[in-house]
């Protein structure tokens, strides 16, 4: 694996550790820390004798600056090394996009007051927006070593059943993530005593939008879940090479445990550290899916060859 490459899943895990911190950052209830004040925090640079919550945000907002440093390092180095217009130029400039709107839907929150105690459901519409543009990120940060490492590109000219199911999944697993945002607000916002309650709340009329909205999203991650499982195994079957076989037996292992973790998610009635496990797993899910994808689509449909790292030339 080249420098680059190895660079690039470094950035790509610094920046899954910072989303995580931000979840931690709307669950503690903390995202009012800095006040209605951004770039500066309280209306200064550093604050003095700062409470716990703005610790936290503060510490998210230094976190994600040292994020968007290592992506312009990256996107310097990038062309630097890769051709113009290459697979690894384009994932590079693609990624170096989407972390600025990702600084400016933070930044956006904060301004707007979509934080802490708010239970407007515009602040829901900004959370999805959120969690989109952070999933589009990531996938763009994943696919950056990988391209890097000599992948070849997916080809999209070639029509295919394989590819209609990965891009169903794609926009599923989007959906999934979308209200999962959403159902982790109200979770946070109207937090139940017992389960028995939190669902006599989620299906009594009189209960806030976004309680009665939870129920949405279980139901779509089965089913969805499942069309991911059925998407990795059509990869395997039609697409059979290794890096295809790998991805799609770690994609329906992660499906799996995510199912079984948002289950006990819902009986401990989603605290804090189980919220985080959740985001984590469905990072890492979307993270494979997504490689899965470029990895299928790159691979020939008889013997699968071409879609393994390094079958392209590598950069760095």
């Amino acid at each position: 694996m080249t420098r680059f490459a190895r660079f690039g899943w470094a950035v790509l895990g610094y920046n899954l550790l910072v989303i995580l911190w931000g979840a931690y950052v709307r669950a503690s209830g903390s995202g009012a820390g800095c006040g209605a004040h951004w770039p500066l925090c309280n209306g200064v640079v550093i604050p003095r004798e700062p409470a716990i919550e703005t610790l936290i945000e503060l510490t998210h907002r230094a976190t994600s600056g040292v994020a968007l440093l290592l992506v312009v390092v990256q996107l310097i180095w990038a062309r630097r090394l890769a051709p113009r217009r290459s697979t690894t130029w384009v994932a590079t400039h693609v990624a170096m996009t989407l972390m600025i709107t990702e600084a400016f839907v933070g930044a956006g929150l904060v301004l707007f007051e979509m934080v802490a105690d708010n239970v407007s459901l515009a602040r829901a519409w900004w959370l999805a927006a959120h969690l989109l543009n952070t999933f589009l990120l990531i996938a763009a940060l994943a696919l950056v070593p990988w391209f890097a490492s000599g992948a070849r590109a997916p080809r999209l000219d070639e029509p295919s059943g394989e590819r209609g199911l990965l891009v169903a999944s794609l926009l599923g697993m989007l959906a999934v993530g979308m209200s999962g945002a959403v159902t982790a607000l109200g979770d946070t916002l109207f937090p139940a005593t017992s389960l028995a309650a939190g669902l006599a709340q989620d299906l009594d009329p009189a209960s806030h939008l976004l309680v009665r909205l939870r129920v949405i999203h279980p139901t779509l991650a089965i089913g969805v879940g499942t069309l991911i499982a059925l998407t990795a195994g059509v990869a395997m079957v039609r697409r059979p090479s290794p890096m295809t076989r790998h991805l799609g037996t770690v994609t329906i292992g992660l499906v799996v445990t995510q199912l079984l973790a948002g289950l006990v998610n819902l009986v401990l009635l989603a605290p804090t550290w189980m919220q985080l496990v959740h985001l984590l797993l469905a990072d890492l899910l979307w993270i494979v899916l997504v490689l899965l994808a470029a990895a299928t689509l790159a691979a020939d449909r008889r013997d699968g060859s071409a879609s393994t790292p390094g079958a392209g030339r590598a950069i760095g």
